[in-house]
């Protein structure tokens, strides 16, 4: 479970709920090995007309490419063997990540990235600054999707939990992935005062535990404990650099926890002075996010409905047959 999926899990939520018909083709539904240097991820081994198959059964209205692996570049074919308008998306800095992961340089990966969205009659982007890296690439047709949160669920009425109780202050909270694209050990390394407070596991968290020690650790949480250790923290703090969004962020926010971030992607599009700071130093985000009043925190995460966001996602699509207005059925491939 990441941003991407919670990403897709929601949106085809309030498609069914909207009366669409969402055929999703996932990597679960295959044979799959290990993706190289990542093996938590799966990488799904369809066999070579499976997808073409299950879409001429299912005869969407529109087909979106989610993600650029092997079954996105099956689906790719298909459509382009066939002259179907598709659409797609970019959830995360790709290349950033994969040349984090090989030490071989980003443009070697943006190569790929370009050739894959480039047929799109549309790619999904949840933010302007992710637009504009796009577009400075030069892919067109950007399309504006952004992100939702659930406001009953994340508030700042959530209990904190026990563990935080008698934590020197201020307690400053990271929750995601442990993993090295998400630059943990830039959180933990830095010398703020208080207490730091890791949610989430990862191929990296044996590592960081053995090496900062004084780190609460407190695994993976759900729904209302993880909206707890939101509500409970003083500072919850974002150091990836490979994010186009960042969910956690404004699930955070509508607890009433201020942000820190470094000045990259997705910080820069949702945090100001009301709600957080960027800054290279980390330190001296954690130390200006502190000053924000925690309701105009929450006042700033009402703006993200996962209604709003799918209402964006559904203007975006393409219809397979030009002229169609609205979608009765649809195919995600992940």
């Amino acid at each position: 479970m990441n941003g991407v999926v919670r990403t897709m899990t929601a949106t085809c939520t309030i498609l069914r709920e909207w009366g669409h018909d969402v055929l999703v083709i996932s990597p679960d539904q295959f044979r799959s090995m290990p993706c190289p240097t990542y093996p938590e991820i799966r990488l799904a081994l369809p066999a070579r007309k499976e997808i073409a198959r299950r879409l001429d059964r299912f005869a969407p209205d529109a087909i979106h490419i989610a993600t650029e692996g092997p079954l996105g570049l099956r689906a790719r074919a298909y459509c382009l063997r066939h002259h179907i308008p598709f659409t797609t998306a970019y959830h995360t800095q790709f290349p950033a990540y994969v040349a984090r992961r090989t030490h071989l340089p980003e443009a070697l990966f943006w190569r790929y990235i370009c050739w894959f969205h480039r047929p799109a009659e549309r790619v999904m982007v949840a933010t302007p600054s992710i637009c504009e890296e796009l577009a400075a690439h030069g892919l067109k047709s950007l399309h504006h999707w952004s992100r939702g949160v659930d406001l009953e669920h994340f508030s700042p009425q959530a209990a904190p939990p026990a563990e935080f109780a008698g934590l020197p202050r201020p307690i400053q909270l990271y929750v995601g992935r442990v993993a090295v694209e998400k630059n943990v050990e830039a959180f933990l390394a830095n010398s703020h005062p208080g207490s730091k407070v890791v949610v989430g596991d990862g191929p990296a968290l044996d590592d960081l535990r053995a090496r900062y020690p004084d780190t609460l650790y407190l695994g993976r949480k759900a729904g209302s404990e993880l909206a707890g250790c939101y509500a409970g923290a003083d500072v919850f703090v974002f150091p990836s650099r490979t994010d186009t969004f960042g969910l956690v962020m404004i699930e955070a926010l509508a607890c009433g926890t201020p942000v820190a971030a470094f000045p990259v992607p997705g910080p820069i599009d949702l945090l100001d002075d009301s709600n957080g700071a960027v800054s290279e130093e980390m330190e001296r985000a954690i130390d200006a996010a502190l000053f924000c009043r925690r309701a105009d925190c929450v006042e700033s995460a009402r703006g993200f409905s996962w209604e709003a966001a799918t209402s964006q996602f559904l203007d975006g699509l393409q219809p397979v047959a030009s002229g169609e207005q609205a979608f009765a059925t649809l195919a995600h491939c992940a």
